[in-house]
Order: C-alpha cells, then sequence, then structure tokens
C-alpha cells in the first residue's frame, strides 16, 4: 500500500477519534451521577462512536488504538475534577508513566498498521465462530468488553486523583519502577519484533533477545504496566486494594486464557516447530531459557 493510502486511512481513524472524544466529552456536561460514573459512561458513548465507524468501514481494526488513546484522557478528567488529597508528586509522576505507556503504543500501532485494507486477524476468528450473532460478537467482544476491561485497569487512577490522602512513600517508588520497567520491556521488545519480521528468512523464528527468554515478553510487559497503576493506587488508597485489583486480575486472565492461546495456537498451525520454543521458553515472565 501506498504512503497516500496509509495517511489517508490514519486520516480517517483521526477523524473518528476526535468525533468520539467530543461525544464523550459532550455528554460530561449532561450527566451528573459522580466523577466515576460520567467518565465511565463518556467511555462507553465513545466506544459506541468507534463501532459504528468500524460497522461503516467494515474494519473492526477502528477499535485497535483505543485501548492506548484514551486512558490518557480519562487519567486528565480525573487530576481535573479529583478531590483527593494525593501529593502532587505521585500525581504528575503518575500521568507522566501513563503518558509514557500510551504514546510509546500508539506509536507503535500507527507505525507498523498496515492500513485500510488490514483487519485483526483475532477479530475475523471470532465473528466467524457465531456467523449469525456476527454483529453482537462485533460489539460486545471486540469493543465493549475492551472498554470495559481498560477502565477496570484504570481504577486505581481514579483512587489517586479523587480519593488518595496518603503521603508520598516506598510503595509509590516501587509503582514507579515497575510501571517504568514494564513499558520499557515492552518499547524493547516491540521493536526486537519488527526488526526480525523486517529481516526474517524462510522457516526463521524469532528466539533472540528477550524473547529467548520470554514467549510474549510484550504480553509481560503490558501486564506490568497494569500491575505498576495497582501499586500506585495501593499507595495512595489502602483500603481499596480489593476493588482496584479488579483490572489486573481480569488482565491476567486475558492474556492466560485468550490471547496467548490463540496466539500460539495460530502459530503451530503455521509452524509445528513452534512446540520447541514453547517447550523450551517461558511463557510471560522473562526466565533463562530450558535446554
Amino acid at each position: 500500500m501506498s504512503t497516500m493510502d496509509k495517511t489517508a486511512g490514519l486520516a480517517r481513524i483521526t477523524v473518528a477519534y476526535i468525533i468520539a472524544l467530543f461525544a464523550g466529552g459532550a455528554s460530561l456536561h449532561v450527566f451528573e451521577f459522580g466523577t466515576l460514573l460520567d467518565i465511565f459512561l463518556a467511555d462507553l458513548i465513545a466506544t459506541v462512536v468507534i463501532f459504528l465507524f468500524s460497522r461503516g468501514y467494515s474494519n473492526s481494526s477502528f477499535y485497535d488504538a483505543y485501548w492506548s488513546v484514551i486512558p490518557p484522557f480519562i487519567a486528565l478528567y480525573w487530576l481535573a475534577v479529583g478531590t483527593g488529597s494525593s501529593p502532587p508528586l505521585r500525581e504528575l509522576l503518575l500521568l507522566g508513566l501513563i503518558l509514557y505507556w500510551a504514546t510509546r503504543l500508539t506509536l507503535n500501532w500507527a507505525i507498523h498498521w498496515e492500513g485500510m485494507h488490514h483487519e485483526d486477524w483475532r477479530y475475523a476468528l471470532l465473528r466467524e465462530r457465531s456467523p449469525n450473532m456476527a454483529v453482537l460478537t462485533d460489539f460486545f467482544g471486540i469493543h465493549l468488553f475492551p472498554t470495559l476491561q481498560v477502565f477496570a485497569g484504570m481504577l486505581p487512577i481514579y483512587a489517586v486523583y479523587c480519593l488518595g490522602d496518603t503521603a508520598f512513600n516506598w510503595l509509590d517508588l516501587l509503582a514507579a519502577v515497575v510501571t517504568f520497567s514494564a513499558v520499557t520491556l515492552q518499547l524493547v521488545s516491540d521493536r526486537q519484533l519488527h526488526r526480525f519480521i523486517a529481516q526474517r528468512q524462510e522457516g526463521e523464528q524469532l528466539h533472540t533477545g528477550l524473547w529467548a527468554w520470554s514467549r510474549h515478553p510484550n504480553y509481560c510487559g503490558e501486564l506490568g504496566f497494569w500491575l505498576g497503576l495497582f501499586l500506585f493506587g495501593l499507595a495512595a488508597y489502602p483500603s481499596g486494594w480489593w476493588w482496584m485489583i479488579l483490572g489486573v486480575v481480569l488482565m491476567t486472565l486475558m492474556f492466560l486464557f485468550a490471547s496467548i492461546p490463540m496466539m500460539e495456537k495460530r502459530s503451530l498451525q503455521r509452524r509445528p516447530e513452534y512446540q520447541q520454543i514453547i517447550d523450551s521458553t517461558s511463557m510471560l515472565i522473562p526466565w533463562p531459557p530450558r535446554r
């Protein structure tokens, strides 16, 4: 695909997100249910807008960037309207790390996105499982569920900006180290992955760098990011640990029982020798390979 075609596709997606953000933001002037519920409803409205664009263009990958584009806006909203008493250092450190994660992940998607002709293979697979319910699968499985999952993962951010009342402490430092390290792990592993894809030979498999120590180091980094957010929430509002941990639990379940099994099943179908990597390499947490 030409650069012009890709640029035009990115322009369409950008317009879709601007409209989604406008619709969600406008709703905040209508709803008066509280800081948490108002932004949740705005998030749902923005999701519906992106879903309509996905259907209009017959490509659910319109939603791909939503995972990383929306969280900074929600965090900024809570920072602006929150009535918590967290120290500014915690609030700004958290915001900076969220922007680091969101910028890196969004740029990674935009740079390597193939264009309007491309749709994530997992979306088509999900719809094919129930052809008569394809629209419902598209909305609930591909659009709404990830939105709910990410919102759950952001509950610790709500705790920091709207409920936090503790002084900056050692747990904040641990949270910062975990979050920064996790995003950097993603950055390095994604670069190694794309460098391999650009240079690989027929039949060659990625088993170098971080990928020699973990079959999915990028997923490990993603889980580490959400864990880091939970630690920030725990530092700011310890008594809310039982509901703030929901996002980490949901993310872990998704990667362990959905994303990773789907990826590895596909890899085995295309390259049966991938079983050797499964047998010798840690699934998530980087660890010296087994011989």
